[in-house]
């Protein structure tokens, strides 16, 4: 596991990126595992600048989302199809047919998720995955608790989990209760993972996944167990590291 402290978002969307490309790159045709959420924005942000992608052939490039409510409507600007729409596939100029997000708007959830499970497995797995962490540790949708074999399925949210998440919506009330997700063993399947957080909310469970015991209480933890995985930080999500002045880079991404 490497750990890298940046002075700041765009320090820390530039370390991401230069890791990613380089996972991309070494593929044909390769695939990225997309998050949405507040810290992945700034990755997105840096591709889009071009910060390693200028040799990439984006047009081949297949994207997989981490997650998708379940039950929210088509035309919600939370809908994480239209977030990935929005922030993912118009800005970098991926093919729409290429970018793939869990079906939470179907009759049957539970089938869609064993469907979009073999998608992923179709497409040769995930090649680079981004991922957020939540202020309880999980990664994608997958709460404390949840198993570390665990494939894409459907899944309770927590209140803690729909609290933080309440900001993107009028009401807490409005924020949805289920979500699709690709599972703790699908998101371990990825041949590399970059984690990304920010901001004081999230120090505690960055403590538990790089520094703690694995365990399915901090459901990021399981990340200890990979073989390539990078985790980004800024000084508030990293100041209660042990070592976290070792992690510390002064440049906008590493050499």
């Amino acid at each position: 596991m490497r750990i890298l402290i940046c002075d700041g978002p765009r320090s820390i969307g530039e370390s991401a990126a230069h890791v990613l490309g380089g996972a991309l790159r070494r593929r044909r045709r390769p695939t990225l595992g997309i998050a949405t959420g507040s810290s992945p924005l700034e990755i997105y942000g840096a591709f889009a600048r071009g910060i390693e992608i200028e040799d990439l052939d984006l047009s081949r490039l297949r994207a997989f989302a981490l997650d998708e409510y379940v039950g929210i409507a088509d035309d919600h600007p939370e809908r994480y199809a239209n977030v990935v729409d929005r922030e993912v596939t118009t800005k970098l100029g991926l093919d729409p047919a290429n970018v793939s997000v869990p079906d939470g708007a179907s009759s049957d959830p539970d089938t869609a998720a064993e469907r979009y499970e073999r998608q992923i497995e179709d497409a040769g797995g995930i090649d680079a995955q981004i991922l957020g962490v939540g202020t309880n540790g999980h990664i994608g949708f997958n709460e404390p608790g949840s198993p570390h074999d665990s494939r894409t399925r459907v899944v309770s949210l927590t209140a803690e989990t729909r609290a933080a998440n309440a900001r993107f919506f009028d009401d807490i009330s409005h924020v949805p209760t289920h979500a699709v997700t690709q599972g703790v063993g699908t998101i371990m399947g990825a041949r590399t993972i970059v984690m990304v957080a920010q901001g004081e909310a999230k120090a505690e469970a960055v403590r538990h996944i790089i520094d703690g015991e694995v365990s399915t209480r901090w459901p990021g933890s399981i990340l200890q167990r990979h073989p390539d995985v990078t985790i980004v930080l800024d000084e508030a999500a990293g100041h209660l590291l042990e070592f976290a002045g070792q992690y510390r880079t002064d440049a906008g991404y590493p050499a």
